[in-house]
């Protein structure tokens, strides 16, 4: 089954962008996964294509319109399209690793890429759109958040990584951060890899990884360690 991923932008040309490079962008050409930009503008109905309008209640900014995000999406997924509806936005939930396996065996994504002030609510809870965010800050537009998105869990689909287990061992997996890396050269300007992973020993190399593992997540994201049995 082929990943199906439909971008709703104001900013087709920027797909598919660094996903058509490196592993998305090979396994985009071999039909792993497939990609289609959607023009917002073309489902408006006036002569200027006008997607947004100013706020209800007053403020700065302008909002995207309901009416014509609905035609978009309706056209894109019409009634019977199982692929989730995804809308980007600083207000939705933290993207995880968790929700990006989720999607990674599915149908694919519908993901709609807000500007201006957001979106009209009406639309969000008419759609049942989920908001998913990629941290906390702000950007001109969803569609750079798309793109990580859609990085994410391309990597994931069958066949895109050469090594499969590699990503079992990374960052956020077990819900940790990944421990620290080290190759050739033996010694590097007078810091040697630790003698540890040079030992042949595959019991202490692990119980290693894990520990530092541990105190990276330690220093730069306790809130991770709290669900985790702590390595002895």
């Amino acid at each position: 089954m082929t990943f199906k991923a439909s971008v709703l932008t104001l900013y087709p040309e920027m797909f598919p962008g660094p996903l058509g490079l490196s592993l998305a962008g090979r396994a985009l050409e071999a039909g792993t996964w497939s990609l289609e930009a959607v023009q917002i503008r073309d489902f408006a109905e006036d002569r200027h294509h006008t997607v947004d309008d100013t706020p209800a209640g007053g403020g700065a900014g302008m909002v995207m319109r309901a009416d014509v995000l609905a035609k978009a999406i309706d056209h894109t997924a019409p009634e019977g399209d199982p692929r989730p509806k995804l809308l980007m936005s600083p207000r939705g939930k933290p993207l995880t690793q968790a929700r990006v396996r989720e999607l990674a065996p599915g149908p694919g994504a519908v993901i709609v890429c807000g500007r201006f002030e957001g979106v009209d609510q009406r639309l969000i809870e008419a759609r049942n759109l989920e908001e998913v965010s990629i941290g906390d800050f702000i950007l001109s537009g969803g569609e750079p958040a798309a793109l990580v998105l859609l990085d994410a869990v391309v990597r994931l689909l069958p066949g895109v990584m050469g090594n499969a287990v590699s990503g079992e061992e990374e960052s956020f997996e077990n819900g940790l951060l990944e421990h620290p890396h080290y190759t050739r050269p033996q010694e590097f300007e007078g810091r040697p890899i630790p003698d540890v992973l040079t030992s042949g020993n595959h019991k202490k190399i692990a119980a290693w990884r894990r520990a530092e593992s541990e105190k990276l997540t330690r220093d730069r994201r306790p809130d991770l360690l709290a669900a985790q049995p702590l390595a002895k």
